[in-house]
């Protein structure tokens, strides 16, 4: 038996490795993919007051902080038993469209694009955000810089901070929104909107023009039927903000739809010995390993899936890629027939990124979003509450309860990658299997192509990680300037390598 590692993976938030067993055949036996890192958040916000926990949660990645800040804010909303006034909600849809929009933007094109306009063969030292801009030039690369930038402007004004924002708390927001910020807000989301034109046009010529990168999309190397997540509003479209937990089965047949203080209902999460990654199932259809189809409880809770559970987009330039993206790659552009291939989720995020910056700029030019009644101020006591909402990865969803104090007795997280960890793990061992055979040489570009069927994903292991099944093999190593050892400690242990002794 051969193990072939891929240690680091790359282009993604957090850590984490692949292991690969090859038998003596050359094909793949298994493979595994491990989570190695730990944080402790459902447990060290325990014993901590309720109202602190969105801008407690906001620092578990500075990548999302604004999807744990709003869903922490609602589920406090929740826990209080009050109703935030309707400015206050459109401030909070109206931060999180933009960070939508900003954050698909980090993904797409610095950790996805290289793979497909540099190529997935290319050396990683020209694979990256610096060989893409090389390749598509300058101006290019300042349209994406600065489209991020306004995202991150927008964040702010309402936030009070770019990351680790402060503005939502129980029952609303802390601020008000002036007119000149509006109007600043305005001119920013117009640049928004044509950055999504841009970045539609970016993948219409760079990678939907190339048969070769089409035939990668539809291979079935990279496609896995399986359920989907994601959240609707009253008319089955997509609303990051709220709305209705929405389930479909790999044949569209709606399956589960749920207010998210009903998500333990549906959903229970699964153990294995080697990673610290939880794997959420569906109830309905219980643990049956990872494995695909109807009768599995494996789903998944991506860009991809939401389009999928969604009978089309709230606004008309997402509503026209929507249909494109259907008809494109299912001959069916209502949707009804889903698309399963993994690497089409890089397509889907790009029609919720369009969606996300017109969405943006119907908030922003709302009148009532000015109203300067902006919170409704928490009076009854304090008991237990979930909030939800759209991440970039999948389904946040927050659960608080509390003393009568509103001090927190229990936390329980279920963050988008989390969702989607037993289908990452089914996607690196298809493409692993799909790629590996006796006589192929393993070459970086091979390993990346395996990686490509994680990436697709967006995972984020920097809050997925946060539960403890046993004790953290942390292990420290002290070497000196010739990289001998000179000291090993591991938790509890300290050892000595042969020849050393303390001095």
């Amino acid at each position: 038996m051969k193990t072939i590692k891929i240690d680091p993976i790359t282009r993604l938030e957090g850590h984490g490795k692949i292991d690969i067993f090859v038998d003596d055949n050359g094909d793949v036996a298994d493979c595994f993919f491990v989570v190695p890192e730990l944080r402790g958040f459902e447990q060290f916000c325990v014993g901590r007051p309720v109202e602190e926990m969105p801008r407690i949660t906001s620092r578990i990645c500075g990548v999302c902080s604004e999807a744990h800040h709003i869903a922490a804010a609602k589920a406090c909303d929740a826990t209080y038993h009050v109703d935030p006034p309707p400015a206050a909600k459109k401030l909070r849809e109206l931060l999180y469209s933009a960070f939508m929009t900003g954050d698909h933007a980090t993904h797409f094109f610095i950790l996805a694009a290289p793979d497909f306009v540099l190529g997935p063969d290319a050396h990683p030292a020209q694979r990256n955000i610096l060989g893409l801009i090389q390749k598509v030039g300058i101006d290019a690369g300042k349209t994406v810089i600065g489209a991020r930038a306004a995202a991150h402007e927008i964040v702010k004004i309402i936030g009070g901070k770019t990351i680790h924002m402060i503005s939502a708390i129980p029952g609303g927001v802390s601020k008000a929104l002036s007119k000149e910020e509006r109007d600043r807000i305005v001119e920013l989301t117009k640049q928004l909107v044509e950055f999504g034109k841009f970045t539609v046009d970016i993948l219409n010529k760079v990678v939907l023009a190339d048969k070769q990168y089409v035939d990668l999309i539809l291979s079935d190397m990279y496609t896995h039927n399986t359920h989907y997540m994601g959240t609707v509003d009253e008319n089955n479209h997509i609303n990051f903000y709220e709305g209705k937990i929405r389930v479909v089965d790999p044949n569209g047949k709606e399956v589960a739809e749920y207010g998210a203080q009903d998500y333990l209902s549906h959903i229970a999460e699964h153990v294995e010995k080697w990673s610290y990654l939880k794997f959420p199932y569906l109830k309905a259809r219980g643990w049956k390993g990872f494995v695909d189809g109807a009768d599995s409880g494996v789903y998944r809770a991506t860009p991809l899936s939401r389009l999928n559970v969604a009978d089309g987009m709230a606004t008309p330039l997402a509503q026209a890629e929507y249909e494109r993206f259907y008809e494109t790659l299912t001959k069916d552009k209502s949707g009804r027939t889903l698309v399963h291939q993994t690497l089409a989720t890089h397509w889907a995020r790009v029609v919720e990124l369009v969606y996300a910056a017109e969405r943006t700029l119907e908030l922003a030019t709302d009148e009532e979003i000015l109203d300067p009644n902006v919170r409704t101020v928490p009076t009854e006591t304090p008991t237990e509450g979930v909030g939800s909402v759209e991440a970039p990865r999948g389904t946040l969803t927050h659960h608080y309860m509390t003393d009568e104090r509103g001090i927190l007795k229990r936390v329980n997280l279920i963050v988008g990658t989390t969702n989607n960890h037993a289908a990452i793990c089914m996607s690196i061992k298809k493409a692993a299997q799909g790629l590996i055979k006796k006589g192929v040489e393993i070459t970086e570009g091979l390993l990346n192509r395996i990686e490509m069927a994680f990436r697709a994903y967006d995972p984020c292991f920097g809050c997925a990680t946060h539960s403890l099944p046993g004790q953290m093999p942390m292990t420290v190593r002290l070497r000196n300037a010739r990289g001998e050892v000179l000291l090993e400690k591991t938790r509890g242990n300290t050892r000595l390598p042969l020849g050393y002794t303390k001095r």
